[in-house]
């Protein structure tokens, strides 16, 4: 497995693969990884000749009193882990190997940037879609593996990427879960044991609504359904519900009479948890 920390080995190592007429697959990652991640990889590693793996904590994409200095990092567990699952190439930059000082350019979805966790998160996404843009010009997959436990990001991303015509593809994988249902998440290692019991919460009540829509109903009764649950969970704070087009994010009301992804924000003390689903009407 190759680790490359600069951009230019990175550009070199994809060169070489070029000559061999390889394909390549990106897995960006911002490290510590668990088995979702993983399952990103085996995703690329089927599809892709080579497999790049990025781990890269991106600072443009937190915010004020976010947690960017507590975000769990183990450079080499990590390593082991890619290694072991056969990646190809790691691309491990630092901060002064992304930004240049003063960089000024980025690059903004405004449409879905600044709806729902964009909302809560100002610039967050601005800065997602910003690093996101410079690891493809700088690996240039030919796909690249997100993740749909982060659906707001992987709709953005698909946008960006038609908007720009960029010529790769975007595929999502499916949320891997814990086995009692929690979404796995680098974040759930600083939920106190409390938290983490009460957490299932999350996907508890996405199976809630995914029953209830098989009865035809109204947006509101997918809501209330969700809200009762995660309101039974003593710790959580409601950040966020929403229940939108699954293909567009557009808002939606009345009959439940599409595919609608409903997306959560929950908070135990200071960690914040996202889960989605998407459900469909009745046939």
């Amino acid at each position: 497995m190759i680790v490359c920390r600069t951009k230019a080995e990175m550009r070199a190592t994809v060169c070489d693969w070029r000559a061999d007429r390889a394909t390549v697959g990106l897995v960006p990652t911002m490290g510590y990884l668990h088995e979702g991640h993983l399952g990103l990889v085996r995703m690329a590693r089927e599809t892709a000749d080579r497999t790049v793996a990025s781990i890269f904590v991106n600072p443009t994409q937190f915010g004020v009193n976010e947690d960017l200095d507590t975000y769990p990092r183990d450079e080499a567990r990590d390593l082991a882990l890619l290694e072991q699952k056969g990646v190809d190439s790691v691309f491990l930059p630092g901060v002064e190997e992304m930004y240049r000082p003063g960089e000024p350019a980025y690059v903004d979805v405004p449409e879905l940037s600044g709806i729902l966790q964009g909302a809560l998160r100002p610039c967050h996404f601005r800065g997602v879609s910003t690093v996101v843009t410079k690891l493809f010009n700088i690996v240039t997959p030919d796909l690249a593996i997100f993740g749909e436990k982060d659906y707001q990001q992987l709709t953005l991303i698909r946008q960006m990427v038609r908007d720009l015509d960029m010529p790769l593809e975007i595929r999502g994988h499916p949320t891997v879960r814990e086995p009692d249902g929690l979404a796995m998440s680098s974040r759930n290692v600083r939920l106190r044991p409390d938290h983490r019991q009460e957490a299932v919460a999350l996907n508890e009540a996405l199976d809630r609504a995914v029953v209830v829509a098989k009865t035809g109903p109204s947006i509101a009764d997918l809501e209330t359904a969700v809200r009762s649950r995660l309101e039974g969970s003593p710790s959580a704070t409601i950040e966020s519900i929403d229940i939108r087009d699954a293909d567009t994010l557009e808002e939606v009301s009345g009959t439940l009479d599409r595919r609608v992804v409903i997306l959560l924000a929950v908070r135990y003390d200071t960690v914040l948890l996202i889960d989605q689903r998407v459900v469909a009407p009745p046939n």
